[in-house]
């Protein structure tokens, strides 16, 4: 027997969620047994992203509205679209993890920049065809869940926390290295903010208030991987 109750949370940046918990009963005994399946109803912000397969793969994650770009060339009407969305309900950018992903997501933070981040690796991305297709359309359920648990809110220079400084991305081996590449691609999918390059990690790491001690985690990972 299956017994049903509705939870109200917040994710970590203050989105208001709605959760149907299922919890399984022994019905001779009339225990709980185990947490069987936690599923997300509603999500408050409207999720901006590049197209109608991104939609429907949200829409099968979680209940919520979209703005789709139609593309990386976001047109003037959709950027007031957005604004409007951001001054009522807030907004969540959700593109894919390629360069015309990044194009979006840099445009739309440009014109919205308290505009709240939410990222899917290329891992989660891959269709698993030939084709190789890579979008937000072929990510789980699961996937999509997950990083829309983890949003960030970038923060202006006036309230982000010090920067992490160069000198230790460098003797990290994120910058100027031959794996450098492949560890700032790790470093990002281990704190979901996405891939950057070299130029730009300081920054990204800055705006999301990534702390030392995060990176330092992600680190050890990294090192415990083999990920030299």
């Amino acid at each position: 027997m299956l017994f049903f109750f509705w939870h109200r949370t917040y994710n970590k940046t203050g989105s208001l969620l709605f959760l149907l918990i299922m919890y399984p009963f022994d019905e001779e005994t009339n225990v709980k047994v185990s947490l069987l399946e936690e599923i997300f109803l509603n999500i408050h912000e409207i999720i901006v992203v590049e197209g109608k397969s991104d939609t429907q793969a949200i829409t099968r994650a979680v209940h919520a509205d979209t703005i789709e770009t139609n593309g990386s060339a976001v047109s003037e009407e959709t950027l007031q679209a957005i604004e409007k969305a951001f001054e009522r309900r807030g907004v969540i950018v959700l593109t894919d993890p390629d360069y015309p992903g990044q194009r979006i997501r840099h445009i739309v933070t440009q014109r919205v920049p308290g505009a709240k981040q939410a990222f899917i690796d290329r891992k989660q991305a891959h269709s698993g065809t030939p084709s190789k297709s890579l979008g937000v359309e072929h990510a789980s359920i699961e996937a999509i869940q997950e990083a829309l648990l983890h949003v960030y809110t970038p923060k202006g220079a006036e309230t982000a926390q010090d920067a992490i400084p160069q000198r230790m991305l460098i003797q990290a081996g994120l910058i100027g290295g031959p794996t450098s590449r492949a560890r700032r691609k790790r470093l990002g999918e281990l704190l979901r903010i996405g891939y950057t390059n070299g130029k730009q990690l300081q920054q990204r790491l800055r705006m999301f208030q990534i702390t030392h001690d995060e990176v330092a985690r992600a680190l050890e990972t990294m090192d415990k991987e083999g990920l030299s």
